[in-house]
């Protein structure tokens, strides 16, 4: 994964999505601090970034990234996140088909083209509604739904893992496989621990603590 990537999010993050205080959280903890990271997500660059850096995540650390077929959460905090890493895999597949057919305009030996790897693989997105619709198809899952296809679950801040382990269950429900979960800020809180508890042997993988976030912001202040 960039570092560069990886850093600006975090400190767009800090910027944009931080706050020091006194906050009930949805769970109904206290706390003093709140993260609300669908500022960051719903940025032009902070969305930009949480695709790339959410795509870099999946074809390093998730096995057999190949298999991997789409990406979704709960809405609406995945929402921006689920567009973006989809649209992350389009781009890349993109820049691969691009650089090969450049290979072959240029008619270069096997020992001169740059080594690619296999082709990106094409990942679609899906939104998990938190109750079925009471009308037309009355669908709980939007976009991509293929029984049996191997996707990943995304969630934006993961404090006690509920609305992640409602995306998770909707999706199995659904007839597909959970192949790893990703979070962009763990609070820390139990989440991680409630998710793998509730599906064993599979990945969870979170970009940032919200001790990242916080000592980010708190760096960023004493620049100012």
């Amino acid at each position: 994964m960039p570092t560069n990537n990886r850093t600006t999010l975090l400190n767009l993050i800090a910027t944009h999505s931080f706050k020091l205080g006194d906050f009930t959280l949805a769970s109904g903890q206290k706390s003093d601090y709140y993260i609300d990271c669908r500022i960051t997500t719903l940025h032009a660059e902070g969305g930009r970034l949480s695709g790339l850096v959410l795509y870099d995540l999946i074809r390093e650390q998730i096995p057999n990234p190949e298999k991997i077929e789409a990406v979704g959460g709960l809405t609406m905090g995945a929402d921006p996140l689920v567009s973006n890493t989809a649209s992350a895999s389009a781009w890349a597949l993109a820049d691969y088909n691009e650089i090969a057919e450049l290979s072959d305009v240029l008619e270069l030996d096997p020992d001169q083209r740059s080594d690619e790897g296999p082709a990106p693989t094409l990942l679609h997105g899906f939104l998990v509604r938190k109750a079925e619709k009471a009308h037309g198809t009355g669908r709980r899952i939007e976009g991509f739904l293929k029984p049996g296809a191997h996707v990943v679950i995304v969630d934006d801040v993961c404090t006690t893992g509920g609305s992640t382990i409602t995306a998770i269950e909707a999706t199995r429900e659904a007839g597909m496989h959970v192949a790893g979960v990703l979070c962009l800020v763990d609070r820390e809180q139990g989440g991680r621990a409630n998710i793998e508890a509730a599906i064993p042997g599979v990945p969870f993988l979170s970009v940032f603590t919200a001790s990242d976030v916080r000592a980010a912001h708190i760096a960023l202040e004493r620049k100012k």
